[in-house]
């Protein structure tokens, strides 16, 4: 597709959807374009100097990164796969398990290459040493097998995987998507999210017998003539228990979903019955609690990918809830992730 047409296409979506329109969002789809469909010149002929095979697109919170990328990767005529970075790391240590060395590697990527050109992996952050000793190995090899990535995430290259255990056998990762990468900085100044959106429409706060009330009252109208059942949720051999399931309605405690050991995988099997989740009882975060929320993030990252709708009693509002200073620039991610999921359509 030509920039121009894409560019009227962008237009045309963004009017439909009331977003503002950018002139960085017009350039970054015109540069992703010519990642696509890079130009044809003398030089790169003999020197390949074009051949980008990664689009590493970072900035702040809200900015539209996903909705960008979103609006591109959907309009492309290849074969494709889109997922968020949880999923495809999930996906790849289930097809190592029991296997070792590189040629699990090489055997993933393969059978990544017979059904997929390009692969986009949104929300991409590295979090564990485990995925961060084994990311320059893997990038390697899908790059020397000529798959292409589109990569979103808040953070810059270089800062990925900061202060994190053995980061020096990390380098070799970036070093990589440097040589194989366009990247892009979307800067915008308002959260694209917060824009025409009522923040207390499925907000309940702060926790008290009114707001208990409150949020039981919504659950009772979601799940008007809709029968109980109790669903149970097994991934590698944990059982997740839900009581209060209602056709794709359910009703979970902050406590049951983040003070477990639960994770990324977790809350995909959850994901995957839910239509509109109400989670009740989330508490202020600090330095005490910093576990659960980083699963609580996780969570949260994963609905939006999802889209879950969500209904949420706090203990504050959401501009309110604090943080624990390690996981302080990501909550402001899911802050507003969380405003946009509890906006009623």
């Amino acid at each position: 597709m030509q920039n121009d047409q894409y560019i009227n296409l962008f237009k045309e979506f963004c009017k439909k959807n009331k977003f503002e329109i950018n002139l960085q969002q017009i350039e970054i789809i015109k540069l992703f374009n010519e990642f696509l469909n890079p130009k044809k010149n003398f030089t790169n002929f003999f020197f390949k100097s074009n051949n980008k095979l990664c689009f590493y697109l970072h900035g702040s919170i809200g900015v539209g990164k996903t909705m960008l990328l979103n609006f591109v990767y959907d309009r492309l005529k290849m074969n494709k796969l889109r997922l968020h970075f949880n999923e495809f790391m999930i996906s790849f240590h289930d097809f190592r398990h029991g296997k070792e060395g590189d040629n699990s590697i090489i055997s993933f990527v393969k059978n990544l290459k017979k059904n997929y050109k390009l692969i986009y992996l949104d929300e991409f952050q590295v979090t564990n040493i485990v995925d961060a000793m084994i990311l320059g190995k893997l990038f390697e090899v899908i790059f020397s097998e000529k798959i292409m990535i589109i990569i979103t995430t808040n953070t810059k290259l270089n800062d990925l995987y900061m202060d994190g255990l053995q980061r020096e056998q990390f380098l070799p990762f970036i070093s990589i998507i440097k040589k194989y990468s366009i990247q892009k900085e979307l800067l915008l100044k308002d959260d694209y999210r917060l824009k025409g959106l009522n923040m207390d429409q499925r907000l309940f706060y702060p926790l008290n017998e009114s707001t208990l009330f409150m949020i039981n009252k919504s659950f009772r109208e979601f799940t008007k003539n809709k029968k109980r059942e109790i669903k149970k949720i097994t991934t590698k051999g944990r059982e997740f228990i839900i009581n209060d399931f209602y056709n794709g309605v359910l009703k979970l405690k902050f406590s049951d979903l983040c003070d477990k050991n639960l994770g990324a995988e977790d809350y995909i099997n959850i994901s995957k019955i839910s239509d509109h989740i109400f989670i009740e009882e989330i508490p202020n975060f600090n330095d005490d609690n910093s576990n659960q929320q980083l699963r609580f993030i996780t969570l949260v990252d994963i609905l939006y990918e999802k889209k879950i709708t969500l209904s949420l009693s706090l203990a504050n509002d959401l501009n309110n809830l604090g943080s624990s200073k390690k996981h302080l620039q990501t909550f402001k991610r899911t802050t507003s992730r969380l405003i946009e999921l509890t906006k009623k359509t």
